[in-house]
């Protein structure tokens, strides 16, 4: 496994590595597994060495929650353990199929809630990190000035420590860093997706971590020829190769592969040791 760290928030020691809850809850789609391999699945990540888990209240689906998967699993948390989670339009997970003027997660109600039901399914009393994400609106009728503000407000008052945004562009990123102090970002990127490149180098020069969702394709898994031929000569798989890709491109980057797969977990993990050679590099470009 990776030793690489990254100072979340300044102040947050966490392993590059870390684990997104997402896919225990099959939400928004797709096959859950098992309560007991859920319960297993995050008490191995943790024995791995992964101290940074991704979650969200919203991440719930026939009547399995991410948040009470991890609470049920690993509390009391460890010291080192830190939880980031999310609030934004969506509150509750079956709000995804609502119309979008009935999303109504991004008022200050809203994300008072967000954050209150956060706080009390994770059973803590502050939240280590919490981003806000944009996205799920249009845009052109969406600021995320007023949220940010209001979820500021709740960092003032004890209730969250640190604050990142997700689903941002880079002059939203810029006009978030004039309201709050931000932490992480939360974009889609991986070996195939790049459009992001200028926000990654933007983040490292500020030391804000950046947080790639769907780091191995998400819903729609990365194949290429050159990455096949990276694996083979690493006999390593495609999903490890686009991972260590990850880590060599930015120390700033911190992963959360989310998987229902103890076997998968492992070979996460063990894409930290896998080091890409400047061959392997150019060829993935």
């Amino acid at each position: 496994m990776t030793t690489q760290r990254w100072a979340l928030g300044g102040d947050l020691s966490v392993a590059r590595i870390g684990y997104g809850a997402m896919k225990l809850t099959g939400w928004p789609r797709g096959e859950a597994p098992s309560r007991d391999t859920a319960l297993a699945i995050l008490r191995r990540a943790v024995e791995l060495g992964v101290n940074h888990i991704d979650t969200s209240n919203y991440y719930s689906r026939a009547g399995v929650a991410a948040n009470e998967l991890i609470r049920q699993a690993l509390h009391p948390y460890p010291d080192d353990l830190v939880i980031v989670t999310k609030v934004g339009a969506l509150v509750e997970g079956s709000d995804i199929a609502l119309p979008a003027d009935r999303k109504n997660g991004l008022t200050p109600d809203g994300l008072r809630r967000g954050v209150e039901a956060n706080l009390r399914s994770l059973g803590v009393d502050r939240l280590d990190v919490v981003n806000l994400r944009m996205g799920d609106l249009d845009r052109s009728q969406t600021s995320l000035a007023a949220p940010l503000e209001t979820l500021l407000a709740l960092r003032e008052e004890g209730l969250i420590r640190h604050l990142g945004v997700s689903n941002v562009g880079a002059a939203e990123l810029a006009q978030a860093r004039t309201i709050a102090p931000i932490a992480c970002v939360q974009n889609l990127y991986n070996v195939s997706q790049r459009d992001d490149d200028p926000i990654v180098d933007a983040c490292a020069e500020a030391g804000i971590a950046y947080v790639p969702y769907f780091p191995v394709g998400g819903f729609q898994p990365l194949t290429a020829r050159h990455l096949e031929a990276v694996a083979a000569r690493h006999g390593a798989t495609v999903p490890q190769v686009a991972l260590a890709w990850l880590l060599a491109r930015s120390p700033n980057i911190l992963l959360i592969p989310g998987t229902s797969s103890p076997a998968h977990l492992e070979e996460n993990i063990a894409a930290g040791s896998l080091r890409l050679t400047a061959e392997d590099l150019a060829e993935l470009g």
